[in-house]
Parts: structure tokens; C-alpha cells; sequence
């Protein structure tokens, strides 16, 4: 049984700029109305497995103070090679700052929304080589979240010195909206073992049509989609050394992953590629369910971003 765990840190930084408000009153709904759109989008890169997306920090500029936070645990399996049934999941959580901004009053009304999601996919291993080392294997994917809002200022102020559509400040203060995903995959899994080297190449491509649900605010309604491509590669070797009366391997790893749709340009950033080295400890003799463990240290780029990130992955 393979099963795969990642999990990585990646700090960036992108500059949003500033709109200017009417003078007489705060043009808040208009902004929400923009922002919502957003939200699931951005909920939308919390909702697979992907190495180079698994922890995301976004600071914005001080004229219009955006911030994004976000991070992912996600893994896969496939059960046997003689019920070749696939299973993975993922839990993300992101946090969404933005900071609406009345010039005329020199008033910021910073609003933050939470949002939680969790995806499964099933699928199932077609052989195309009589190995069995190349397969196809398609997935049908699943997503539940929860999107949760609060403003931290007097409703008292908002209620009294705008003319706010109701919905639009009920929404700021405790605004809630659920979201649900249907969607598909389909990967080309290249699996290569040798008793010296291990060869393991991903391509996939996902499809996850985001929907907002159960809202009581109609103006809040929304939806997105997570479209996204990529490769990943790991090579493992022996290094000469032995621990745990195992030997220790050396691991280099690269990924690519390609963003489509809404997700193109939301973050400043139509691509992210990273290149991880690291280590690989063999506890297979010692009575505990993990067999393998990873650390990798991982180089992130893209258009406009860059990061260090430190990985850690688990077989079982």
C-alpha cells in the first residue's frame, strides 16, 4: 500500500492596489459584491492535493490591506494491485483579510473570512503496461466547505453612517455560506522500483466546479472553479550510509503546477514549480505503522513569487 503525506511552508508577498470610495457615503456593497467572488476562488486552491499550493501567505499593501493565509494536508493511496481501488483526501483552511476603506471619514472597516473545506476522491488503477508500472487512473472528486465572516467595528457606526444594504451588513458581521465541489481527475501514474533506486512520476489534471449553498443572504451567492495541471517527480536512491538498521535514502523532487480559469492571475500568478532535496528513513523493522519518513527542503517559484519551504512526508 502507498500512501503519501506532504505538507510544505511557502511565504510570498504581491502589492494590491488601492480604489478610491465616494466621498458621501462607503461603497460597500459593490466591494463585498467583488470580494465574494474571490472567496471561493481562493478557496478553490485549498481543495487538492498539491505539493507547491499546501501553505500559502499573502501580504498586501498598506493603502488596501489584503491578507490570504492558507494550508493543506492531503494524501492518497491505492489499496492493492489486486483491488487497485484509489482513495485520497484533503482538509485546507485559508483566511481572507481584506480591509474596506472610507476615505471621506478616514474610517477602515477590516473584514475577515474563514473558510474550511474537505475533499475525497475516489478512482481506480488501469494497468497499461503489463508490469503494471504506467496506469490510468480516473477520479471522481468531492468537496465540502464553509465559508464564515466577521467585522471587527461597532454595527452601531455602519448602521447609522451608511446606507448599507441590509443583507450586505449582515453578511459583515456573521455572513456564513457553504460551499460543495463535484468534480473529476484523471492521472497518468508512473511507479518505478528497483532494489537501488525508485522512479515515481505523477501528470494529472482536475476539474472541481465550485457552488455556494445554504446561504440567507441571496446577494452572497457565488461560484468558482478549481482547474488545475500538474507533474510531479521524485527520484530516491541509496546514499551508502545505513539507519535503523535500513538504508538511508537521498530524495530529489520537482513539480509543476499549471492554474486555470478563475484561478489564473488571482493570486498574481499563473504557474508555481518547486524543486525539493532531502532524506528518507527506513523504520519498516520497528513495530510502528510508519514505514518511511521524508524531510525535504523545497525551493517554490513562479511568476512574481518565490519561497523556501520545508516538507515532510509519510508512507505507511
Amino acid at each position: 500500500m502507498k500512501n503519501l503525506f506532504r505538507r510544505s511552508t511557502l511565504i510570498v508577498s504581491i502589492l494590491f492596489s488601492a480604489s478610491a470610495l465616494a466621498a458621501d457615503r462607503i461603497d460597500l456593497p459593490s466591494r463585498i459584491k467583488s470580494h465574494k467572488d474571490g472567496i471561493l476562488t481562493l478557496m478553490s486552491f485549498t481543495v487538492l492535493p498539491d505539493v507547491t499550493t499546501s501553505s500559502l501567505s499573502i501580504n498586501g499593501g498598506q493603502s488596501n490591506d489584503t491578507s490570504l493565509k492558507q494550508t493543506t494536508v492531503g494524501g492518497g493511496f491505492t489499496i492493492s494491485q489486486d483491488f487497485p481501488l484509489y482513495l485520497e483526501g484533503t482538509a485546507g483552511y485559508s483566511r481572507y483579510s481584506p480591509t474596506f476603506i472610507d476615505n471621506d471619514r478616514k474610517l477602515n472597516i477590516p473584514v475577515k473570512w474563514n473558510s474550511f473545506s474537505l475533499t475525497g476522491g475516489i478512482g481506480w488503477d488501469f494497468p497499461l503496461t503489463e508490469n503494471r508500472e504506467l496506469k490510468l487512473r480516473p477520479i471522481f472528486n468531492f468537496t465540502l466547505g464553509r465559508i464564515e465572516s466577521d467585522a471587527s467595528i461597532l454595527g452601531y457606526y455602519l448602521e447609522n453612517n451608511t446606507d448599507i444594504d441590509p443583507d450586505y451588513l449582515e453578511f459583515l458581521h456573521r455572513g456564513r455560506m457553504n460551499a460543495y465541489g463535484l468534480g473529476a481527475s484523471i492521472m497518468l501514474d508512473w511507479e518505478h522500483y528497483r532494489e537501488d533506486y525508485e522512479v515515481d512520476v505523477e501528470l494529472r489534471y482536475s476539474n472541481i466546479q465550485l457552488r455556494s449553498f445554504g446561504s440567507e443572504y441571496n446577494s452572497i451567492e457565488g461560484s468558482s472553479t478549481a482547474s488545475v495541471a500538474s507533474l510531479w517527480t521524485r527520484w530516491r536512491a541509496l546514499t551508502g550510509l545505513t539507519m535503523l538498521n535500513n538504508p538511508l535514502r537521498y530524495v530529489l523532487e520537482a513539480s509543476n503546477t499549471t492554474f486555470f480559469g478563475p484561478q489564473r492571475d488571482a493570486l498574481d500568478f499563473n504557474y508555481l514549480t518547486t524543486l525539493g532535496v532531502g532524506l528518507e528513513l527506513d523504520s519498516s523493522d520497528y513495530p510502528v505503522f510508519i514505514t518511511r519518513t521524508r524531510i525535504l527542503c523545497r525551493y517554490t517559484f513562479g511568476e512574481n513569487v518565490s519561497g523556501f519551504a520545508l516538507g515532510l512526508a509519510m508512507s505507511f
